[in-house]
């Protein structure tokens, strides 16, 4: 619970959590956009550029498990300054880094570093404010969390287009400086300390899964999944070390992550939510941008204001959430969220390369739209019956999970892609053909197969329209995975049940 000085100095502390939260969700995406002119920095690899991402990842979800334990030891204000001070020196480091094993290094430090502000600020805001405000002030970090991956790659673009890719890790002092000096003046750090041993069996069975999980997932499309002996070792890894965790969980007398939270139905069903969402929905953020850039002739600077719309639609959609909270079912709420993601996938499935930007603004404004309806609802129900005591672990559980989901997400929806695309070119190709009358009266002569010229402007467009038909058949599937968790609603308690226990538990 915060303390009365906490509760007196609501607001900065807010501003404060915003600005940290935002810097750290801000460097999930910024990154991508600069890699191949980190790439011609370093002198390096297009694979080897890779681990400028996966190792911010991986150390990211390894340590966002630990964060909630770390804060019972020695509280979260004392987390929040180491947080914020490594978060920012690193990614000056990764400013200056001079070679390819600097930066990741320097990446590895920047995602230990940042891991814990996202759940232990959200679990922060839980207990500043009273119940009936829980929706309104989860509309407001929400939006802070979901706002800086979808401005990333604009900013990204833009700073660097303008000055250097090195600036893309500069941004973040300023931000941090802020966000450290208001938090170390502004929140007291009364928090109860608990002395609960460490499960090290645990920590370390769980952080082998995730690293595990998250190597294959990353390197499995370059090694062609598991024709690889690689991607195996990494699979079998992460299979014993989440069959360990699992083991340790249910049996230890004091277990990583306490029993208890796998007790709260409400807890349990928002956590599978929040993984399936991720899975379906946020895969579209790293789709997009490559199709516009690579099949549309879009810049990296116009690709990110094409996604604008997407963020608006989640920040306004969040601070309607949050005011209907409360007043309205949440399970309501959180279908018409739900509902709205599935209609603007549905109009993801007409895209064509010769449409304007219209369809991808509109289509990108209802899916933000949507998840941030989802989204707020979804915290207030799974968080609404959990036991105050627990929400440092909570929202470390809450925000891994997402993470994670969003890994998986990523990687087997553009594994499908890749998937779709290449039969579709074999399909198309095969229709492409002299003999075929279609094809022979159509033909531009800048495409004829009879010369060389010719077959490989033809073989170029048989890719572009391949790759159409990928990403289509993506968002396909994800339309229909949207409607097929609806059902999943029913198992969540209903909003006024959930806010009468929390209210209690709260008092208690």
């Amino acid at each position: 619970m915060a303390s009365p000085a906490d509760i007196a100095n609501r607001v900065p502390i807010s501003v404060c959590l915003m600005l940290a939260t935002f810097m750290n969700s801000l460097d999930s995406t910024i990154a991508n956009i600069a890699l191949p002119h980190m790439q011609g920095s370093f002198s390096a690899s297009q694979d080897q550029m890779v681990w400028v991402l996966t190792s911010y990842i991986v150390a990211g979800a390894i340590m966002t498990s630990l964060s909630g334990w770390i804060a019972t030891r020695i509280g979260r204000k004392r987390i929040f300054l180491i947080s914020i001070a490594g978060f920012t020196v690193a990614s000056m480091l990764c400013g200056s880094a001079s070679s390819l094993q600097e930066i990741v290094f320097f990446r590895v430090i920047q995602g230990l570093s940042g891991a814990s502000l996202i759940p232990l600020s959200q679990s922060v805001m839980l207990d500043l404010y009273p119940p009936h405000q829980v929706g309104q002030i989860m509309s407001i970090w929400g939006a802070g969390t979901l706002l800086g991956p979808v401005v990333g790659p604009m900013i990204g673009g833009w700073l660097t287009d303008e000055f250097s890719w090195r600036w893309i890790f500069y941004i973040n002092v300023p931000i941090g400086v802020l966000a450290f000096l208001g938090t170390s003046m502004f929140m007291s750090g009364e928090d109860d300390i608990e002395f609960r041993p460490f499960d090290f069996l645990g920590y370390g069975a769980l952080a082998i899964f995730i690293g595990g999980l998250q190597l294959a997932l990353d390197r499995g499309p370059d090694q062609d999944w598991f024709t690889s002996p690689e991607i195996w070792t990494y699979a079998v890894v992460a299979a014993i070390g989440l069959y360990l965790f699992a083991v340790q969980t249910l049996t230890a007398d004091h277990p990583f992550f306490q029993r208890d939270l796998i007790r709260d139905r409400n807890f349990l069903t928002g956590n599978i939510f929040a993984v399936v969402i991720s899975v379906l929905l946020f895969s579209t953020m790293a789709l997009q941008p490559p199709m516009m850039q690579g099949l549309m002739g879009y810049s990296v600077f116009d690709a990110g204001v094409v996604m604008m719309p997407r963020g608006v639609g989640s920040v306004l959609s969040m601070l309607v959430a949050g005011r209907l909270v409360g007043k309205v079912d949440s399970r309501l709420l959180f279908m018409i969220g739900l509902t709205t993601c599935a209609v603007a996938l549905f109009q993801m499935t007409h895209f064509d390369l010769v449409m304007t930007r219209g369809p991808m603004l509109i289509s990108g404004f209802f899916q933000g739209f949507g998840v941030g309806f989802m989204f707020v609802p979804l915290t207030v129900l799974t968080f609404a019956t959990l036991n105050p005591a627990l929400r440092p672990e909570a929202t470390s559980v809450f925000a891994l999970i997402r993470a994670l989901g969003q890994s998986v997400g990523i990687s087997v929806m553009e594994a499908l892609y890749t998937s779709s695309a290449a039969v579709a070119h074999g399909d198309i190709a095969a229709e492409v053909q002299p003999s075929n009358p279609v094809f022979a009266a159509g033909i531009p002569p800048a495409m004829s197969p009879s010369s060389p010229g010719g077959l490989a402007a033809l073989n170029g467009e048989v890719t572009r329209q391949a790759a159409m038909v990928g990403y289509v058949d993506v968002y396909q599937l994800m339309f229909v995975g949207c409607i097929l968790i609806m059902p999943l609603a029913l198992l969540l308690r209903p909003a006024r049940a959930s806010a009468k226990v929390a209210a209690g538990v709260m008092a208690d």
